[in-house]
């Protein structure tokens, strides 16, 4: 990747943290250097499996001290191990059965006005700057199909966006997860 893709895709990954061009605090970089230890998995896979757990039964489940698993916790948050309380929200239940992601090719020099655009669209759940011919990877709900006629049309108007090509989902195969993940981490305790 040249130097102004590297800085679009940064200014990409600010716009959507923080909803401001410029503004690059607490920018997600990929990969993350928060590396998961054997206990971390541990207790991360005790807290998918009861997210009401309290401090304490996650410690004795995990096998560790109430402080131990509380630093651990509490790490998790300030280094975003433990991602969003959005992320466990069903699009679904808020009237939006329909997920589609939109391939899009964009101006390079219009990335980062692409990417504020793109924020300002509700129904756009995510975006990814990504590798190849298609710059970004947009992930969206709708209502409907004329619904997601009109976001597809939204995203196509965006001035930078040259290109979109709209695939529906038609059935969720295997549910983001990250157990599996987790339990081999966890393996090396």
């Amino acid at each position: 990747m040249n130097c102004s893709i590297a800085q679009s895709m940064q200014g990409i990954l600010s716009i959507l943290h923080t909803g401001r061009v410029g503004e690059l605090k607490e920018v997600r970089k990929m990969p993350r250097t928060n590396k998961v230890d054997a206990i971390d998995a541990a207790l991360l896979l005790a807290l998918i499996e009861n997210p009401q757990a309290t401090t304490v039964a996650l410690a004795q489940q995990v096998g560790v001290s109430r402080n131990t698993a509380h630093a651990r916790l509490g790490r998790f948050e300030g280094n975003r191990t433990l991602e969003s309380l959005e992320r466990r929200i069903a699009p679904e239940a808020l009237g939006y059965p329909l997920t589609a992601f939109i391939t899009t090719q964009v101006t390079q020099r219009l990335l980062d006005d692409v990417a504020a655009a793109l924020r300002a669209i509700p129904e756009v759940l995510q975006v990814h700057g990504i590798s190849g011919q298609i710059d970004l990877l947009v992930h969206a709900v709708a209502v409907d199909a004329d619904d997601l006629y009109r976001i597809a049309g939204q995203i196509l108007a965006i001035p930078g966006v040259e290109r979109t090509n709209t695939a529906l989902v038609m059935r969720e195969l295997v549910d983001y997860r990250i157990a599996p993940l987790l339990r081999k981490a966890a393996r090396k305790l």
